[in-house]
C-alpha cells in the first residue's frame, strides 16, 4: 500500500516560516513522515492547505 505524501518535489525550506515551500510541512514533520501512521499523516495533510495560504499572505 503506497504511503500518502503531500510532496510535490519542490523541496525548499522557507527560512522565515520554517516550512517547505512545496508541501508546507515542517522539517520535523518531514523527518518523521515515514514513521507516522496513515492516520497521523492524514491529520497533518488536513492542516497543510491552511498553512500554505497563511504563508502566502504573510509574504505579501
Amino acid at each position: 500500500m503506497p504511503v500518502s505524501s503531500p510532496c510535490i518535489g519542490i523541496c525548499r525550506i522557507d527560512p522565515k516560516a520554517g516550512l517547505c515551500e512545496g508541501c508546507a510541512r515542517s522539517l520535523a514533520e518531514i523527518a518523521a513522515w515515514s514513521s507516522l501512521s496513515e492516520s497521523e499523516r492524514r491529520q497533518i495533510m488536513a492542516l497543510l492547505a491552511g498553512r500554505s495560504a497563511s504563508t502566502r499572505e504573510a509574504g505579501r
